[in-house]
């Protein structure tokens, strides 16, 4: 596995690699929504200062080899409209997750959420070869556990007490993974969706 920063890129979507420079148009795109967005997140993002800090903080990780954060931007327009990241890499053992994910609410339900993971997926498997890809999101955030079986992610199951987030709340976490030999199935599923719904999926 060679970690280092690279474009993903497809038809309504490209992945860039994140810099501190995206961090005012990326908060500014979340805006009045922020709070919201955010709320699943286990660390503060209440401001300007607190997302940039949450940007330098993806970029150390990056630096250590642990992490690969990506400004998610809309293609037609050259929008930034939101964040995702392989993170927790582990090279020993072949494995990666994808999280950190946001979208600002004028694109969720569309293509882009579906696009970037199928390409973040295909370049997990295909490129780095790995044989395992990891999601996990707080127990209590029903939709993204929803829509992380939806694009072919098996639920494993819940880490108790597993993080302490900024609020001093004790988050459970849901753990979800694919594996190498389902990755083909996953493929062939989210291009179907592509295809078939490219505007509302």
């Amino acid at each position: 596995m060679k970690i280092e920063p690279i474009t993903l890129e497809g038809k309504w979507v490209r992945l860039e690699p994140l810099r501190v420079e995206h961090a005012p148009a990326l908060w500014e795109v979340a805006g009045a929504d922020a709070e919201d967005i955010f709320r699943w997140f286990p660390y503060r993002m209440a401001n300007a200062d607190d997302f940039r800090l949450w940007v330098e903080n993806a970029l150390r990780e990056q630096q250590q080899g642990v992490s690969l954060p990506f400004a998610t931007i809309e293609r037609a327009s050259g929008t930034a409209i939101g964040g995702t990241r392989f993170m927790n890499i582990d090279r020993a053992n072949q494995r990666v997750e994808i999280g950190s994910t946001w979208i600002a609410p004028k694109w969720q339900r569309t293509a882009i959420n579906t696009e970037a993971k199928l390409l973040m997926a295909r370049h997990a498997f295909e490129i780095w070869k790995c044989i395992r890809l990891e999601l996990k999101t707080d127990a209590l955030n029903v939709r993204s556990r929803k829509a992380i079986l939806r694009i072919g992610g098996r639920e494993e199951g819940t880490f108790r007490r597993h993080l302490v987030t900024h609020t001093g709340r004790v988050r459970d976490s849901v753990y979800f993974s694919i594996l190498d030999s389902e990755w083909p199935g996953m493929k062939g599923h989210l291009e179907s969706i592509l295809a078939t719904h490219p505007r509302t999926t």
